[in-house]
């Protein structure tokens, strides 16, 4: 038996109601937002939250000075038309692409990402 289950994950950020939106539109999940808490959620339940955090400063990546401690990979179907979709919400391509088969991004708070193909 699990001693716990699986809800959601947190992303810290300056605007949490800025990157909800980010993510639910880019997963087409329902957006939540309160005053230093917002989260995005699935029909299907999983969830993303986001909260607030003061004097927050974005990772860099690849570097490791300031580290990106976590990162989402989101599969697509296409990623050329995924590309342009993200950009078109606010993300960033990361000038480092160590692939062929993924893309690096960073959302709008400088959270790298990465759109996958299977």
């Amino acid at each position: 038996m699990a001693i716990a289950r699986f809800p959601s994950i947190v992303i810290d950020c300056p605007d949490p109601g800025a990157l909800a939106e980010f993510y639910g539109a880019m997963l087409d999940w329902k957006v939540d937002v309160s005053s230093d808490w917002a989260e995005v959620r699935a029909e299907y339940g999983q969830c993303i939250s986001f909260q607030q955090v003061d004097g927050y400063t974005p990772p860099v990546w690849p570097g490791q000075a300031l580290p990106q401690q976590m990162h989402l990979d989101v599969v697509v179907d296409d990623l050329d038309a995924a590309e342009a979709a993200v950009l078109d919400l606010g993300a960033t391509k990361h000038p480092h692409q160590p692939g062929t088969s993924f893309r690096v991004f960073l959302d709008p708070a400088g959270h790298p990402f990465c759109l996958c193909v299977n």
